[in-house]
């Protein structure tokens, strides 16, 4: 079977293996492994993803900023600032850097 994992270390004779993205370690014998290439590494990363956003819940709106968040108020401000140069790519980035602070900061 092949997947792409993140080695993690050795114990005892075998290589301890993680999904990329995260999940539960298993074993496997060092010889049978190679560096993954850069393709499936890229194929990898955008399946974890993926993975993650079904997972996240409903990601079909953008996040609102928290009143009084000194963050939140500045990245609202990149975002509003793409709106209105239509530049679609620097709002979505400006989206996903204020989800992640929500994650990080304020969610209870």
């Amino acid at each position: 079977m092949r997947k792409v994992a993140a080695y993690q270390d050795r114990s005892g004779p075998y290589a301890m293996l993680r999904p990329v993205g995260g999940g539960r370690e298993w074993q496997t014998d060092p010889a049978t492994l190679r560096p993954a290439t850069a393709r499936e590494r890229l194929s990898a990363g955008v399946t974890a993803a993926n993975e993650r956003t079904r997972t996240a819940g409903d990601t079909s709106r953008p996040p609102l900023p928290v009143r009084g968040c000194a963050t939140c108020t500045e990245l609202d401000g990149l975002r509003e600032a793409a709106r209105a140069e239509y530049d679609g790519s620097a709002e979505t980035d400006a989206n996903v850097l204020l989800g992640r602070h929500h994650n990080q900061k304020h969610r209870s």
